[in-house]
């Protein structure tokens, strides 16, 4: 059983971790193959780690088989996201930069961008840097999969926010626009409405900064 991105995204509800970690739970059950139940073990742990289950996501990553690097970047990753969810970014850096090097290494270019990301929120004195060098990635020749071009939404929505809370609002604009067009090209309806949301909330500060101006 061969397991892909697209598979995950199947069984993923972001919105209800509980009905998440019982998909993945019964996923892991119906199969014998060890990468799928090692991939689904990953994501098990983040699902319990999205209901602040921290200590057994960590159980059940510490007896993920890890026999492909792809593994071992989600592994890495997975045990970053617990700890910068825990409250402990700074613990949680040294996990995102593993994972990313495994990744590169191993030429996982979804991983490799996810851990990126994952870098910009922990780190965010160091946002633009990391947020920059996952567009890179995903500008590659040849560019990265359909798929893997998704991260571009979240990247500038990030660098959006960002940029919206040091006041440089003009440039948040463009990053949220940006975001809607990566999110009308590559994303999930769900996106959109978030890009749109962005969009309005970030006029409506250039509109209220405008009238404090006169």
């Amino acid at each position: 059983m061969s397991i892909g991105q697209d598979d995950l995204d199947a069984l993923w509800d972001f919105g209800d971790p509980i009905a998440s970690e019982a998909a993945f739970r019964a996923s892991i059950s119906s199969t014998d193959d060890v990468v799928a139940r090692a991939v689904l073990g990953t994501q098990l742990a983040r699902a319990l780690g999205l209901q602040e289950r921290y200590d057994e996501a960590d159980r059940v990553l510490e007896g993920v088989d890890a026999p492909v690097p792809a593994i071992r970047a989600r592994v890495a990753l997975e045990r970053g996201r617990l700890r910068n969810s825990g409250g402990h970014p700074k613990d949680a850096v040294g996990f995102f930069e593993n994972a990313a090097t495994v990744a590169e290494a191993a030429g996982e270019q979804f991983l490799l961008v996810d851990a990126l990301h994952m870098l910009g929120i922990a780190q965010p004195e160091r946002s633009d840097t990391h947020v920059a060098a996952a567009l890179a990635v995903l500008d590659a020749d040849p560019p990265p999969d359909r798929r893997t071009q998704r991260w571009r939404v979240s990247l500038h929505n990030n660098r959006g926010w960002s940029l919206f809370d040091r006041g440089e609002l003009t440039a948040a604009l463009q990053e949220f626009e940006q975001a809607l067009r990566d999110a009308e090209q590559y994303g999930t309806e769900e996106q959109q409405g978030w890009a749109r949301e962005a969009i309005e909330e970030c006029l409506e500060a250039i509109d209220a900064a405008a009238d404090g101006a006169d």
